[in-house]
């Protein structure tokens, strides 16, 4: 049974390879010569979120980096690494932190429970409830609580990323870079816009802006 869904995986390639040549020959050389994708995506490695398809984006309009819970950890060199080459090599032009309702790893955050080796990672989301703490424990119905943690740590994603130096380095070399907070509804296919946007280190509070 495995082997067989395996396989399938292969053939529905040769497919999809057959259905982009039948609409456009040139599709994968055009791919071939490089890439200029104007936005980088942040999001959940949860399997019912795929960046592209949700926002109807193409091979090479969109630069992915997903992990757990959509976070921007500091000391997450993976992260800086795909955000840095984002700002200062392909100049992306929007920075997208998208998380989802129903998020796994937000959940779990709002538990006591231990999962093994992730309670590092669930760790820097309970910061944010922490930080959130009287407002989200003012909110008596579980999932409206639930559904709210998922907005407010798309919004402090998006807030720890203009504190990156690779961002503010880029806004002090007046390039265009906007950071944005989305939150999508797996049950809806609907995009819901934290309206959670910066586009230069002065919106930050000035213990968080960079000399350079």
């Amino acid at each position: 049974m495995e082997n067989t869904f395996y396989r399938q995986l292969l053939e529905n390639n040769k497919e999809w390879v057959a259905k982009k040549l039948g609409e456009d020959p040139t599709f994968f050389k055009k791919l071939e010569n490089g890439q200029q994708p104007p936005v980088l995506w942040i999001g959940c490695a949860d399997s019912r979120v795929p960046a592209n398809e949700i926002i109807g984006a193409l091979p090479g309009e969109v630069f992915v980096h997903r992990n757990i819970a959509n976070m921007v950890v500091p000391t997450d060199m993976n992260m800086l690494s795909v955000l840095d080459y984002a700002v200062n090599v392909l100049k992306v032009r929007h920075v997208i932190v998208c998380g989802h309702y129903g998020c796994g790893g937000v959940k779990a955050a709002m538990t006591s429970n231990s999962y093994g080796i992730i309670d590092n990672w669930i760790r820097h989301i309970k910061d944010v409830y922490r930080f959130h703490k009287t407002e989200l424990d003012s909110i008596g119905d579980e999932e409206e609580r639930f559904k709210r943690f998922v907005e407010l740590n798309v919004m402090e994603q998006v807030s720890d990323l203009a504190k990156t130096a690779i961002v503010q380095n880029a806004w002090g070399k007046k390039q265009v870079l906007q950071l944005h907070g989305w939150v999508y509804g797996v049950g809806s296919g609907i995009i819901k816009d934290l309206e959670v946007n910066f586009n230069k280190g002065d919106m930050l509070d000035k213990v968080y802006r960079l000399q350079f």
